[in-house]
């Protein structure tokens, strides 16, 4: 008997009692290998001591203080680290309690930014169809699943999708990836031209597309050819960096690997590494310079905006990522961890892709691997590869809808940036097993 209303109503979970290192404990004593971070969230494992250490010292100090009222230290000392590190133009940091609020926020951050220029006309959305953005309302409506947008679409706002860069799927034969990365950009430039330019406010995507699509990253010369699109016709872009930023592909910002900076950038999960619940937008000094010489305010606010708590716990993790080295290690394991999944699946009858960039990495699983047909949605053939893998202690992060939000089965393997070879052995030996056991 419960009393909290669970994702899954008829769902009968374990209870987790601990966690330490790359592993969660249930009640029963059983370990989990936590492969996906959660949801690419826990990228220092559990129970690390200096972030345990930093929590303990901000709640003897401060706990909670309004924004209305006062800054706080911890805030400050965050968004100095964040902007030191930030792409090129990104001058100020908006710290909330995670990816979805961070997503709204810029949004509303764009729509402002053109209220404070004089040029109100600008309000449309341009997104990718199969993005996750969020559940708020504006991120949801921003969002290309239609799964997760039907019950819910006569009360959403107008956007507008163009296809993903998704080469597994888009690319045609015989197509270079240059040719291909210009073709699948060249849908913003015709849409933004086909609803008017002085009426389209922002460009929103995920530099690797992460939950609805697993782990799908933009073909080189993609983004380059995005970012002169939304420069030409004064489209501010927006990218969403929530699941696949802060480390996670191998450099602090996935952008950096795509040779751009963006007007905002969105982030959080890996930010404070599940410790405490934090996400934030980065944005450039232009953003910044509109509302300061405008308004002087930026019209709107949460009551948890630059928690104490929060970013003290962000700050720690941060510290610790830079002082352990981690990010080479992400790129170490990264490339050790897809040799070993190509190794096993590579030539398997039901994986079709292998992909992603650096400890952020997906299978996509077709039920032909010649054709690329995929499995009948009925099998949700993701459910039972979790299931699977729980059963030999592996936790990863499957969804189905890959190709169009009803079709398709993916595997997303997101582990704490401090495994080793040992541990992404397992993973790789226990997700076999799980596949196997799941398409069979």
């Amino acid at each position: 008997m419960t009393h909290i209303l669970h994702r899954q109503i008829h769902a009968s979970l374990p209870v987790a009692k601990g966690g330490r290192g790359v592993e969660l404990f249930d009640e029963a004593g059983n370990a989990y290998i936590d492969a996906c971070g959660g949801a690419a969230v826990s990228c220092l494992g559990h129970g690390h001591p200096d972030v345990v250490d930093a929590l303990k010292k901000q709640a003897e100090t401060l706990a909670y203080a309004h924004t209305s009222f006062f800054t706080n230290e911890p805030a400050e000392q965050l968004a100095d680290r964040l902007i030191a590190g930030a792409p090129e133009g990104i001058s100020h940091a908006y710290f909330v309690s995670g990816g979805s609020e961070a997503n709204e926020a810029a949004l509303k951050m764009a729509r402002q930014y053109f209220v404070e220029k004089g040029e109100p006309q600008r309000r449309r959305i341009i997104a990718r169809r199969q993005s996750y953005h969020g559940n708020t309302l504006g991120t949801l409506a921003t969002g290309g699943n239609e799964w997760r947008r039907e019950p819910f679409r006569p009360l959403l706002i107008e956007t507008h999708h163009i296809d993903p860069c998704y080469a597994y799927r888009y690319q045609d034969a015989g197509e270079s990836e240059e040719a291909y990365g210009l073709r699948a950009a060249q849908a913003l430039e015709d849409r933004i031209n086909a609803l008017g330019p002085d009426t389209v406010m922002a460009f929103v995507a995920e530099p690797v597309v992460g939950a609805t699509a697993g782990a799908v990253p933009a073909v080189s010369g993609y983004f380059k050819r995005i970012r002169e699109i939304c420069d030409r016709y004064g489209v501010l872009l927006i990218l969403d960096e929530v699941m696949c930023g802060m480390g996670r592909t191998g450099t602090m910002h996935a952008c950096e690997q795509d040779g751009i900076a963006p007007d905002m950038l969105t982030i959080a999960k890996g930010l404070g590494g599940g410790y405490q619940p934090i996400g934030a937008v980065l944005l450039g000094q232009h953003i910044f310079d509109a509302f300061a010489e405008g308004s002087g305010l930026f019209q709107h606010g949460h009551t948890y905006i630059c928690h104490p708590m929060a970013c003290a716990a962000a700050l720690a993790v941060q510290d610790v990522i830079e002082r352990d080295g981690l990010l080479a290690n992400v790129r170490e394991m990264g490339a050790y961890l897809r040799e070993r999944l190509e190794a096993r699946f590579g030539n398997h009858a039901h994986v079709g892709d292998i992909r992603g960039r650096g400890l952020f990495l997906g299978l996509e699983l077709v039920a032909d691997r010649g054709t690329k047909e995929p499995f009948d949605p009925a099998r949700k053939v993701h459910a039972a590869v979790k299931k699977e893998a729980m059963k030999r202690g592996l936790m990863v992060y499957p969804s189905g809808g890959t190709i169009d939000g009803t079709r398709g089965d993916h595997v997303l393997l997101a582990p704490p940036f401090i495994i080793d070879r040992a541990v992404a052995d397992t993973i790789v030996e226990r997700l076999g097993e799980a596949v196997d056991a799941a398409t069979g």
